[in-house]
């Protein structure tokens, strides 16, 4: 349990939603972690790190290329810096829908001027001097493997903060994905999203900045009760497992990592049902080869991790829910 206040960021007021057009219709996104390899159950680390399974972005992104979907890979600084991921996702950049943007894990980005402890792998937890310093690096890195400057943002681990924003305004950033609709991370000493609708708003120092929240739906008979009910559920013992499984109420995010596939695909018609007209997926690259991540351990697994995407995207196509690039969006938004 950290001591540190946690970082609320209040519900954005109705006239900071976006109005999307009507001719926008109901659309998806895909943003993905695009991280370095490492041990997810050990202490955070500096190095002992690796970066080789950036070589199965390729022929992933082959297989989203061919549905029509643009991807939004948010790298970080072990991956900027290494000359063989960059040259992987050059490969990829080149279907004119994808884009690299920032993710910042503060633990592997310099300058190393924090303790290495729970609460300050979330940046937004840092200094604001040693948070814009870690922000510049990591776009120096980019600009120098890409030749432009990322418009879009994620703090790692959802690690936003209370001077975050102001520093990505600052910097050009026009786009951030940080928050988790739904989710807190208060017991970690990281923010509490749990205000934080699944609707994009715009946000930041003059509202420069477009949030796209990562989407978080209540399924279930009891989903009315929302996020205060799911959070009175917590406090019992196995109380959010109990609900789950009497289809009572259940959180979903849009990832196939960690979400069964019939809750998922619950959850995509529940959200478009509710009027929420811009689906926000992700998931972290190392998850693309096996022993890498919690959620895909093995080559079952990640035939796994393929059948939910095809489910799901034929889901998508079926409910004439279509992908949107970045460019779109901002487009839209404006």
């Amino acid at each position: 349990m950290s001591g540190l206040p946690a970082y609320r960021p209040p519900a954005p007021s109705p006239e900071a939603l976006v109005h999307w057009p009507e001719a926008f219709g109901t659309r998806f996104t895909l943003f993905v972690d695009t991280e370095e390899e490492f041990d997810w159950g050990a202490p955070f680390r500096r190095d002992g790190f690796g970066t080789a399974a950036i070589t199965a972005l390729p022929e992933a992104h082959r297989r989203f290329e061919a549905r029509g979907v643009g991807i939004v890979y948010l790298i970080d600084y072990p991956i900027a810096c290494d000359p063989a991921a960059v040259d992987s996702l050059r490969q990829v950049l080149s279907d004119g829908r994808s884009e690299v943007g920032a993710q910042l894990h503060p633990w592997v980005t310099p300058p190393f001027d924090e303790r290495l402890i729970l609460s300050n792998s979330f940046a937004g937890n840092l200094a604001d001097t040693l948070e814009a310093a870690k922000l510049d690096q990591l776009e120096k890195a980019i600009r120098l493997g890409f030749g432009r400057a990322p418009r879009v943002y994620r703090a790692g681990r959802y690690g936003l903060g209370a001077h975050t924003l102001r520093l990505l305004a600052a910097r050009g950033y026009r786009v951030d994905s940080s928050m988790r609709a739904g989710y807190d991370y208060s017991a970690e000493g990281g923010p509490d999203y749990t205000a934080i609708p699944n609707h994009a708003f715009r946000t930041g120092p003059h509202e420069a900045i477009l949030e796209l929240p990562l989407t978080t739906v209540f399924t279930g008979r009891a989903r009315g009760g929302g996020g205060a009910l799911y959070d009175r559920l917590g406090r019992l013992p196995k109380g959010m497992g109990m609900a789950a499984r009497l289809r009572l109420l259940n959180r979903v995010s849009l990832t196939p990592e960690g979400m069964p596939l019939n809750e998922a695909l619950e959850a995509i018609r529940v959200a478009a049902g509710e009027g929420v007209r811009l689906l926000n997926f992700a998931f972290h690259s190392p998850s693309l080869v096996p022993g890498n991540t919690p959620y895909v351990r093995d080559a079952a697994d990640l035939r796994c991790f393929w059948e939910w995407w095809e489910e799901v995207l034929d889901l998508l196509d079926r409910l004439g829910i279509l992908p949107a690039s970045l460019e779109e969006i901002l487009a839209a938004a404006a």
